[in-house]
């Protein structure tokens, strides 16, 4: 970024990022490649791009690509016996489930015995850097790891209820997406978002809801409440690994997990917080929206948390109108909201990868040496200069999209006549195109 701009407290521990290594811990950083007069990629080049990849993609899926291929659970190349018996082993188990738990109380030892200074505490990087965007390569890589590091879940083992209740249908994973909500305006927007009596309280006010639900629906409630095992969940679609309908352990395609996820209620309203809120903090460090948040009368905490909702509720309005017009192209499709929503999960994961790369390979290792007992530590330079970066960004996005372009395409013609399979991916077409630009623009501006 260009000069030096000054928020006023509270946000400014926030959302401020000095240039000095180990200054703050630059929650949320800033993510974007700086300002637009000083972009190493031209705008128009970037906004060219993007536009030509996504309408190569669309152009060519429509004269190639005529039935449906994705195969959802059914699909995988099983892996040898000798590695899922290891892999499904109790004592396996066991450990991934001790090992989570004694992060958790490190994490906690941390919050309440250390110093109330990000610098010097490794607690509130362990919690915004390591699990937070620690997630995402875990979960590409591994699976929905969090689900078996869960600490929750090794406590709830400790005591399970004899006859939990039914979890009503209706329910889905609507707790979780509210979760990710608060959790976001915790990362985004709320004051000393770093010191160890508001990290505390968070901890608390989770751990309490969580328990509670298990206790009277057992552990079935973590897969749909727990924020983070549901966002490991479901950044795990993309996963080489994962698991066919009869159990087994298989490497697949990610478009075959990513064409498997569950049509439950609150998937719409968990990827649209996900993406609203990446969006946000694309956004945070723009200097008119800093500007804004000094000028406005509510105060920047009450004006930060309106345009974090009102960017969530921007996604989920532009989607919300593809699917209206998705649902009159085709009457017989009863479910559009839920039918499409996969194909926004890599469109959250590009711009996770391109708003959290940085932060991760700076602070990540910064937090892992405090953890050792480095005492202000460092963050390492980064390995990529600014247009490496701005690079790595914009590709992110754009990939994302088009990913998003072939399971949006793939579903489409499984639910469309032949000759309405293109015409009727046209409302998704605009919104990949509207979310892509948005997204690059949000980086640049």
């Amino acid at each position: 970024m260009t000069g030096t701009l000054t928020l006023t407290a509270p946000l400014a521990q926030a959302h401020a990022l000095t240039s000095e290594p180990g200054r703050g811990l630059g929650l949320p950083l800033a993510h974007g490649v700086g300002s637009r007069h000083d972009l190493p990629l031209s705008p128009f080049y970037a906004y060219a791009g993007a536009f030509a990849a996504l309408l190569v993609s669309f152009l060519a899926l429509g004269l190639l690509w005529s039935s449906s291929r994705f195969r959802g659970d059914l699909a995988g190349h099983p892996l040898p016996a000798a590695l899922q018996r290891v892999a499904d082993a109790s004592a396996t188990r066991t450990a991934l489930r001790l090992l989570g738990a004694v992060a958790a109380l490190v994490l906690l030892l941390h919050l309440l015995l250390g110093p109330d200074d990000p610098d010097r505490n490794p607690a509130p990087g362990a919690l915004y850097v390591l699990l937070w965007v620690g997630l995402v390569p875990a979960s590409l890589l591994l699976g929905p790891v969090w689900r078996l590091l869960n600490p929750l879940r090794a406590v709830h083992s400790l005591h399970p209820p004899r006859n939990p209740r039914p979890l009503p249908a209706a329910v889905g994973i609507r707790p979780a997406a509210l979760g990710l909500l608060l959790f976001t305006w915790l990362e985004l927007v709320a004051p000393d978002n770093t010191s160890s009596a508001t990290l505390l309280t968070a901890l608390a006010l989770h751990t309490g809801f969580q328990l509670i639900g298990a206790a009277r629906y057992g552990d079935r409630w973590f897969a749909h409440a727990d924020l983070f095992e549901v966002y490991s969940s479901l950044l795990a679609r993309l996963s080489p690994l994962g698991r066919r309908v009869d159990g087994r352990l298989v490497l697949r395609s990610p478009f075959h997990g990513l064409d498997a996820t569950p049509q439950i209620p609150g998937l719409v309203a968990t990827v649209c917080v996900l993406l609203g809120s990446t969006a946000y903090d694309g956004l945070s460090d723009n200097p008119r929206w800093i500007t804004t948040l000094q000028t406005s009368p509510l105060g920047p905490v009450p004006t930060a948390t309106l345009g974090l909702l009102a960017a969530v509720a921007l996604v989920a309005s532009c989607y919300g109108l593809c699917a209206g017009a998705l649902r009159l192209m085709n009457r017989s499709l009863t479910t559009p909201l839920t039918s499409f929503a996969h194909s926004l999960l890599p469109i959250a994961l590009g711009y996770l990868v391109a708003h959290y790369f940085s932060l991760l390979v700076t602070e990540g290792p910064r937090t892992v040496m405090m953890t050792g007992g480095t005492d202000n530590a460092l963050a390492p330079a980064p390995f990529l200069g600014p247009g490496g970066l701005a690079t790595l960004q914009v590709t992110a996005i754009v990939t994302g999209h088009v990913l998003g372009v072939v399971a949006a395409h793939d579903r489409s013609v499984r639910h469309f006549p032949p000759d309405r399979a293109v015409a009727g991916q046209l409302p998704l077409f605009a919104l990949m195109i509207a979310y892509t630009l948005g997204g690059i623009g949000l980086l640049i501006a």
